[in-house]
């Protein structure tokens, strides 16, 4: 025992000093970081500001900033700061130009085609002040070229490719995965097109989905032509017949059909932009700032006048990510979460009006209506504006219908009024390993949401019923809030997906424009000045909440991972989808999960 005792005890001191000496090493690399992220930064006269795709554009801020530790994880960058940065180089006499350069790394909801729409025009603003923007490519998805097409000069390399084929989106359907291992799955919804019950019940796509996605993906398919087109100098036709052609197009086709404006290799471009900014000969790269460090040291963008008015404080918060109940995790919009700091906004003197940010495909439809709660709330007190990002469906609309104006880009995703229930039980699954399961009850009701057996015919009817009564109450809030007849909502809803530009048509959506013109608008509501100040939620985290955070994130997870690991990662992601799946009664407003852009 007495050995036992000091060995137990040694061991015990010996992690106990492992324990301080790796909290010091680790205090230490907290402090490296935080030091490294502060170091000065300055801009050279002539200097071109070099925006690196190699990233993923988030609409809400970087709570914590990891990208640069992470060598296998793309740096993400917040899209108002990206085009704060651009607009800010615009009339700044120290940046000559702007230089394009990797290839995007979309991730969760970031990097879609609507928050790059507001990149382009932050592009176009640069353009129009007589100063250059210059793109070199190597492996360019249609994303990257959708971006790098208001360029004045696009160079790509002599063995790169522009990999622009058109749109699709391909679901993951799991109803055969369940069949096998014994899941079974009932569900109950209201609409036609909602379809986002199918990859659990189906084994592809409904003839009713087909319909809406082809028609979703033409719209958005339509804008990027035309955006294109029209930077290229190019019918939208011709476009068209170059992609149906090719497909993967190569370098001299593409030089050929004026998609780029030279074929180089990279020193020659780095060559071309020393010359430019006089640095012909040197050791030294071209005069060049990035957009993450010229962001930090930016000065304001320039307004043509202060106006009148008081100088007031906007709120923006940002709901990016599946709507949940409760608080919610990093990346989620937790209900009570979301609709407590709203609250606090809405009692807050200091701010004269709030932006929701929406990029979000719905989830919980409690958590929606808690959030959807305390925004009207808060309208009676001072305006409330949506800007809508790449995805702003279901719970997403729920959440946006009652604001004074809803913007959204042509390429935003949204409508997806309908309501569903999915249930799920293991009977068969438990039955296979041996499993049984009995119950003792006082009411035909009191088991309803066991996952030990299906549900009844009358207690699906039950559901069903609070799924239609939920749905007519949806209907019901569009119809008032968007102040149009209820028999037409009713028509346009059914669950269906809308691109911006429909939804405009269809009065879902005030106004074109992105977060900037929600911002603007809110302002000239408020009676702000133009030079009003901004204040964003969800908030910077707190040493601990990093520390919690950095532990999370140091797992490899590659970005070009091989085809076993891309397979695991889309099972992640469905997997991740249902944990979201967390509401009380268990019915969502959710777009299809599966609906990812590509």
């Amino acid at each position: 025992m007495k050995n036992f005792l000091s060995s137990m005890l040694g061991a015990l001191a010996a992690l106990a000093i492992f324990s301080m000496g790796a909290g010091v090493v680790f205090f230490g690399f907290l402090v490296v970081i935080s030091s490294a992220g502060h170091q000065p930064v300055s801009v050279e006269d002539g200097s071109y500001l070099v925006v690196d795709m190699d990233t993923n554009i988030s609409d809400a801020p970087r709570l914590i900033d990891f990208g640069s530790l992470m060598a296998d994880r793309p740096e993400a960058l917040q899209l108002r700061e990206v085009t704060q940065a651009i607009r800010s180089a615009s009339t700044d006499s120290r940046i000559k130009g702007i230089f394009l350069i990797g290839s995007l790394q979309p991730d969760g909801f970031g990097s879609g085609f609507a928050a790059l729409s507001e990149v382009r025009a932050a592009l176009e603003a640069f353009k129009a002040q007589k100063k250059p923007v210059k793109a070199y490519l190597t492996y360019a998805t249609t994303r990257d070229y959708y971006l790098a097409s208001v360029s004045d000069e696009i160079a790509l390399d002599p063995y790169g490719v522009i990999l622009m084929p058109g749109l699709a989106t391909e679901p993951m359907f799991l109803a055969g995965t369940f069949d096998k291992f014994g899941i079974g799955v009932q569900v109950t919804r209201v609409g036609k097109y909602k379809s986002a019950v199918e990859p659990y019940t189906r084994r592809d796509l409904s003839p009713e989905n087909r319909e809406q996605l082809r028609k979703l993906l033409d719209d958005l398919w339509g804008k990027l032509l035309a955006d294109v087109a029209r930077n290229r100098g190019l019918a939208v036709a011709e476009l068209q017949q170059v992609i149906d052609t090719e497909g993967m197009i190569r370098a001299y086709v593409a030089k050929q059909t004026q998609l780029v404006d030279r074929i180089a290799y990279r020193d020659e471009v780095i060559a071309s932009l020393k010359k430019e900014t006089g640095r012909t000969g040197a050791k030294e790269s071209f005069k060049q700032i990035s957009l993450a460090d010229y962001a930090r040291v930016a000065p304001a963008p320039e307004v043509e006048h202060k106006g009148e008015g008081k100088r007031g404080r906007i709120a923006v918060v940002y709901a990016e990510g599946e709507i949940v109940d409760g608080e919610g995790e990093p990346g989620q919009v937790g209900g009570v979460n979301y609709a407590r700091e709203l609250r606090q906004l809405r009692q807050d003197p200091d701010i004269s009006a709030i932006v929701l940010r929406v990029n979000s495909p719905g989830g919980s439809a409690s958590a929606s209506e808690a959030i959807q709660r305390e925004l009207r709330l808060a309208g009676e007190v001072k305006p409330v504006v949506v800007s809508m990002g790449s995805y702003a469906a279901s719970g997403g609309y729920w959440i946006s219908t009652y604001s004074d104006r809803i913007f959204a880009e042509p390429a935003t995703i949204t409508g997806s009024i309908g309501v569903f229930g999915i249930l799920f039980d293991v009977k068969k699954l438990a039955n296979n390993l041996g499993v049984t399961f009995d119950s003792v009850k006082t009411g035909q009701f009191a088991d309803t949401l066991t996952i030990s057996r299906p549900k009844t015919e009358a207690e699906l009817a039950m559901i069903q019923r609070a799924v239609d009564w939920i749905y007519d109450e949806f209907v019901g809030k569009v119809a008032v809030s968007r102040k149009l007849e209820r028999k037409f909502v009713e028509e346009i809803a059914q669950g269906r997906v809308w691109s911006g530009a429909e939804a405009q048509k269809l009065g879902l959506v005030d106004e074109m424009g992105g977060l900037q013109s929600a911002l603007d608008y809110a302002a000239k509501k408020a009676g702000l000045r133009a030079d009003y100040r901004v204040t964003e939620f969800p908030r910077k985290k707190e040493l601990v909440e990093a520390i919690e955070e950095l532990i999370q994130k140091i797992q490899p997870v590659s970005a070009r991972a091989g085809i076993q690991d891309q397979l695991t990662r889309r099972l992640a992601e469905e997997l991740q989808t249902l944990r979201a799946y967390n509401d009380p009664q268990g019915i969502y407003a959710r777009m299809p999960p599966g609906l990812k852009v590509q």
